[in-house]
């Protein structure tokens, strides 16, 4: 093995070039049963809500859901300062919204620590861990 001489030239490198971006965002985790949603908040005037590439309204179609999901922000007192990009798998629709607050809430949280003490109350920062039981081998359902 030879080793090879290495002048100050060689050994000195170049910063890589750091792409300055427009706006920063905050991303968090929302779960709730088996559903999963991932938010990305990003600060902006014009604001407005995207889930999975849709608009909130066409995704959620009840206003009672389109409620659950805006909650997080009216409680918070937010409105308009964000524009929220959601991706949700998993679940039922009902339990989609609820884990999309429960993530939106989070996502709040960490731009605004102040925002905790009223998101917690509300219980919007608790996570709903119950799921369907599987089944065992030998029974027709789980206790069956």
């Amino acid at each position: 093995m030879t080793t090879k001489d290495t002048t100050k030239e060689e050994v000195a490198v170049k910063a890589p070039k750091v792409a300055k971006t427009a706006a920063r965002y905050i991303e968090a985790v929302g779960r709730r049963k088996t559903s999963s949603a991932r938010v990305r908040i990003t600060e902006s005037t014009k604001g407005g809500v995207t889930v999975n590439d849709k608009d909130v309204v066409t995704y959620f179609p009840t206003a009672d859901l389109q409620n659950i999901v805006a909650e997080a922000i009216e409680k918070s007192k937010v409105a308009g300062k964000f524009t929220i990009t959601v991706k949700v798998v998993g679940g039922g629709i009902h339990s989609q919204a609820e884990a999309l607050r429960h993530g939106l809430s989070r996502a709040i949280v960490k731009f605004d620590e102040e925002t905790r003490k009223r998101l917690k109350k509300l219980g919007f920062l608790k996570r709903d861990p119950r799921m369907k039981e599987r089944r065992k081998f030998g029974l027709k359902k789980a206790r069956k």
